[in-house]
């Protein structure tokens, strides 16, 4: 992970809620699911959670919200700010620092449950940094503590390589915010270039672009299973969206001895 990742996401930051037509219903539907996948190995909690790629809150404030004692860490400063008080704006509270996820600055065994969602970990490009970041969050974990990762469904994507992603509309006061992304594949076929783009409503009913970029690696399910293995993790399982209710494959693994 490099600045370029931490600029991206700080450009972001004001503009993130946009990616979804509605944002605190978006926390809600994914809170939910994410809850149900942890009460089914952890039971009901609450649970002391890290969400170490916590962005502007989407997962951590809906985990909060349903009991959760979270804290929240991200790359990101000014998305962090934002996790904050968006946070505060819904009557939950909870300490948020800015830390990458290859060094998190919490105590060993400090935390029940890490989650890494919504495609974080793939910006890692390498195995080495995509170790470094599990073999740090099994330490911050108790014994027998869960590993929540979500990913994009990579395997499928590998195979047809797409050009972009789907675009998505958003509404606001001053009118539709339309956001989409290109895709531009490596050579290796495994990771690739995003730009992502905005379209909002400008003055005089024309449009202001707002371009970010940044880049993945697409670990297929296998590549994700063994490296999480390799880091000392134990009963690795997945979670398609129809059985959980989350928008992407989740992965669930235990921290052992």
């Amino acid at each position: 992970m490099t600045s370029s990742v931490r600029e991206f996401y700080d450009a972001l930051a004001a503009d993130y809620h946009l990616v979804f037509p509605d944002w605190d219903a978006s926390m809600a539907r994914q809170a939910a699911a994410l809850d149900g996948v942890v009460r089914d190995r952890l039971g009901a909690g609450p649970h002391q959670v890290l969400d170490c790629s916590c962005g502007i809150g989407t997962q951590a404030i809906g985990l909060a919200r349903v009991g959760h004692r979270v804290t929240g860490s991200d790359l990101s400063p000014a998305a962090v700010a934002r996790a904050a008080v968006e946070a505060e704006a819904r009557g939950v509270r909870f300490p948020v620092t800015v830390a990458d996820m290859r060094a998190l600055p919490f105590r060993a065994g400090a935390f029940d449950i890490v989650v890494c969602a919504d495609n974080s970990l793939p910006h890692l490009l390498t195995a080495d940094d995509v170790r470094t970041a599990l073999v740090g969050m099994r330490r911050v974990l108790r014994d027998d503590g869960l590993l929540v990762l979500s990913i994009r469904d990579y395997d499928e994507i590998r195979a047809a390589r797409p050009p972009s992603a789907p675009p998505q509309v958003s509404t606001t006061a001053r009118g539709r915010v339309v956001t989409f992304q290109l895709w531009h594949w490596h050579e290796d076929g495994a990771r690739y270039d995003l730009e992502h783009f905005q379209l909002v409503p400008g003055e005089g009913g024309g449009w202001e672009v707002r371009v970010r970029r940044t880049a993945y690696w697409a670990l297929t399910r296998g590549e994700l299973s063994a490296a999480v293995a390799d880091a000392g993790f134990a009963e690795v399982s997945w979670h398609d969206p129809g059985d959980s209710g989350f928008y992407q494959p989740v992965l669930t693994a235990r921290r052992v001895r």
